[in-house]
């Protein structure tokens, strides 16, 4: 399984604490999208991260390879199906190389914007720093939080 993880799952520490047994983690950007937070969470009045399309725009990210097997770990912790969609993506990693991933999507009904996420939300996407490009994380830690 390859999958392209642009939010809170960028730290390698949660991955593992999730007991996901990834074989390689690596940078990968996404165009023609963008990161928000507007992903309600369902235990209050803050956002997770969720992508939307943005023709001038990129997410990068971190880019997993673990056994097909475990990401049904990964489909509980990001509540698939009912908070968050499965698609297909195509990502590119730091040699130019266009790779087939997977990732999570807000569903249209748990979107709201105008919410900020937690900073203890915020570290764990920081937690990337090892992995994003220093201009992307430097933008990434400015985000406004709670």
């Amino acid at each position: 399984m390859i999958y392209f993880a642009y939010g809170s799952n960028m730290n390698a520490s949660r991955m593992s604490a999730r007991n996901i047994n990834f074989t390689s983690r690596q940078f990968a950007k996404l165009a023609g999208y963008k990161l928000v937070f507007n992903k309600k969470a369902k235990d209050g009045d803050f956002a997770y991260a969720n992508i939307m399309p943005s023709d001038k725009d990129i997410v990068e990210g971190v880019l997993y390879e673990f056994p097909d097997t475990e990401i049904v770990t990964i489909d509980r912790a990001e509540g698939f199906p009912r908070h968050y969609d499965k698609v297909e993506i195509v990502v590119t990693d730091k040699k130019g190389n266009s790779i087939e991933a997977t990732t999570y999507v807000a569903q249209a009904d748990k979107i709201v914007n105008e919410l900020l996420p937690l900073r203890k939300y915020l570290k764990h996407l920081l937690a990337g720093k090892d992995v994003l490009t220093p201009a992307y994380f430097e933008k990434l830690s400015k985000t406004e939080t709670l």
